[in-house]
């Protein structure tokens, strides 16, 4: 199982293009209402939740995606019962995959300590990455934590999911589907 955090304020392409990306390499994702069963975009697209986030249970996910935007990312990390979550989740050895500002909810977790990782390359978001080895990267893979820069790498931080769970064949194949240069 995978499962896509949406809360309201989330970036459109950030969340959507994982999610495409993933279920082209035939995986199970699910997407996780935060804010509620309808959560609505950055830019006003409204999605509604496959499930809530009160509807996990004990299940360990293979992987767990966080979308960023403002005030998504932040809205993110105003869950408590999510921020315990990824703690559990991670130390379990789940994927973590985090993209623009979403990467600091990892920071402030504790979870990047001497990790490589990347954000939007805002000074704010970078030290909030806490003890991370910052990258300016589009897309950095440290073990099985996954960060992408902004909405600008979604494709490629897509693809990287997509290897890290299916092989690099799998995501050269749906790459080369999409008609993607990179």
């Amino acid at each position: 199982m995978i499962y896509l955090f949406l809360a309201d304020g989330f970036e459109t392409v950030e969340a959507l293009c994982p999610l495409d990306v993933l279920r082209r390499a035939g995986l199970n994702v699910q997407t996780v209402g935060v804010t509620g069963p309808s959560v609505t975009s950055r830019q006003n697209v409204t999605v509604i939740a496959d499930i809530q986030l009160d509807d996990i249970r004990d299940e360990i996910p293979e992987m767990f995606i966080l979308p960023g935007g403002i005030p998504g990312a932040d809205n993110l990390a105003a869950s408590e019962k999510l921020s315990s979550l990824i703690t559990k989740w991670t130390e379990r050895g789940s994927f973590v995959a985090a993209i623009c500002a979403a990467p600091y909810i990892l920071g402030d977790l504790g979870l990047l300590r001497g990790k490589h990782a990347t954000c939007y390359p805002d000074q704010k978001y970078i030290d909030k990455l806490q003890d991370a080895v910052y990258s300016s990267d589009d897309v950095v893979r440290d073990g099985k934590i996954i960060t992408g820069k902004a909405m600008g790498a979604a494709l490629d931080f897509a693809l990287e999911l997509a290897a890290a769970l299916c092989g690099r064949d799998k995501a050269e194949s749906i790459s080369r589907s999409v008609c993607h240069a990179g």
